[in-house]
């Protein structure tokens, strides 16, 4: 697939994020491709993958989009989604048609400029960038900086928004109003409905994650609830 025909093929599409917590089970390289592979057997149009084992993993069973990223923390620095090129480069080789990275407004490691890396990953992996924001000004600035999609993705996880629960839909409505790229909405989505009211407030598609794939946060809610009710009796 092109870099040119990778964002229209997700156009009004669900994107399912396979990702699992480090020390679970599900981590395994094989059982997330079986996620990707099953998400996309059922209708999703791309898939979105952490690291680059993960990332080769679902190469070898999906020939959808695989939207890569590699989550890194780097000591001083809260920015960790593909926060160097570097990581880019790892997450490119591994087989991911979009780079996902954190394009809020936090400092960089290595003082780049969001500019520079989009452009570094335009001209040396010739992939499109998807970047991941926390606000309406975030968002118009990644596009500044050459972003070719902009999802809802850190909304209520940064310093700027953890007061706030996602999804945002005043949020995404502001940046479909706003932006001249495509917007996906990521974040929060917990059902169908959800999913659709996205879409019809003009997302160009929809990254769901925990609430198809999250096994582990679903278990450990559900089991939270039934505590408290045993314990209200």
């Amino acid at each position: 697939m092109t870099a040119n025909s990778v964002v229209p093929s997700l156009y009004q599409g669900l994107v399912v994020s396979c990702q699992a917590p480090i020390d679970s089970p599900l981590h395994e390289p094989s059982v997330i491709a079986a996620m990707a592979e099953a998400a996309v057997q059922r209708g999703a149009v791309a898939v979105r993958i952490d690291t680059p084992t993960h990332i080769q993993a679902v190469r070898q069973r999906v020939s959808c989009p695989i939207i890569g990223l590699w989550k890194q923390e780097i000591s001083g620095y809260e920015v960790y989604i593909t926060p160097q090129f570097r990581h880019a480069q790892a997450v490119a080789a591994a087989g991911a048609d979009v780079i996902a990275i954190d394009a809020t407004d936090r400092d960089r490691p290595d003082g780049e400029t969001l500019a520079a890396l989009i452009q570094q990953i335009h001209q040396t992996l010739g992939k499109p960038v998807m970047a991941d924001v926390d606000t309406l000004e975030a968002a118009i600035a990644a596009v500044a900086a050459g972003a070719d999609l902009v999802g809802t993705t850190l909304y209520g996880y940064t310093a700027a928004t953890q007061h706030q629960s996602p999804p945002s839909f005043e949020l995404l409505a502001e940046m479909v109003k706003q932006l001249s790229v495509p917007v996906i909405c990521e974040g929060g989505i917990a059902s169908p409905d959800q999913a659709k009211q996205a879409i019809d407030l003009g997302a160009y598609a929809v990254v769901v994650g925990t609430a198809i794939t999250g096994i582990d946060a679903l278990v450990k809610a559900y089991c939270s609830a039934l505590i408290r009710s045993t314990q209200a009796d």
